[in-house]
């Protein structure tokens, strides 16, 4: 009886460690884009990419919603095709790039909202400036790759309002437009 009940006792002390254990996911940048786009003149859009970023993902939850994700962009890497427009990014105009290095996300909250549709809210910070902002999230799912890592994929999309964050080029909007859209399509591999 006595071995019974130590039995049970492990048998719930492992269920309790393995339902309680997080998980670690790390982004995998090979697979994986920071995009923006941005509306120029009122009649176009111009389109671009930061090349570095990293991210981590943490949860207990096999659904993610107590999930903290941190994530880091190199605003150096910052790309649009036209290497006279990317310098001019770097600068104290927009970036400043030298000053304030990096943007950086920090979750606050990852909530299911239907289906596999989620909304990440966090605080942004871009050049000294934090603000709240709120993802809409589709989560791809997961699956093995060929050497057998578990992989998870998430879309995320949101719009800021440039000015808010210091980037006072043209105010006016008239030629760059205040509102920038952000997408990313990330996939995160699994610690082993």
């Amino acid at each position: 009886m006595i071995m019974k009940k130590v039995f049970l006792f492990l048998v719930a002390l492992t269920a309790t460690v393995a339902v309680s254990a997080q998980t670690k996911w790390s982004v995998d940048p090979m697979h994986s884009s920071v995009n923006f786009s941005v509306k120029h003149m009122g009649i176009a859009f111009v389109k671009g990419n930061f090349g570095k970023f990293d991210g981590t993902i943490t949860a207990s939850k096999a659904d993610l919603t107590d999930a903290k994700i941190s994530f880091s962009v190199d605003v150096k890497s910052v790309n649009t095709g036209v290497e006279m427009r990317d310098n001019h990014l770097r600068t104290d105009d927009f970036f400043n790039a030298e000053k304030y290095p990096a943007m950086t996300f920090e979750s606050t909250s990852f909530k299911k909202l239907t289906g596999n549709n989620y909304a990440l809210t966090g605080k942004l910070t871009i050049r000294d400036v934090t603000k709240n902002v709120v993802f809409n999230v589709v989560y791809g799912g997961t699956a093995k790759d060929q050497q057998g890592n578990t992989k998870a994929g998430f879309g995320a999309t949101t719009t800021i309002n440039r000015l808010d964050y210091n980037v006072k080029y043209d105010p006016t909007g008239a030629g760059i437009a205040k509102d920038i859209k952000i997408e990313l399509n990330l996939e995160f591999a699994q610690a082993k």
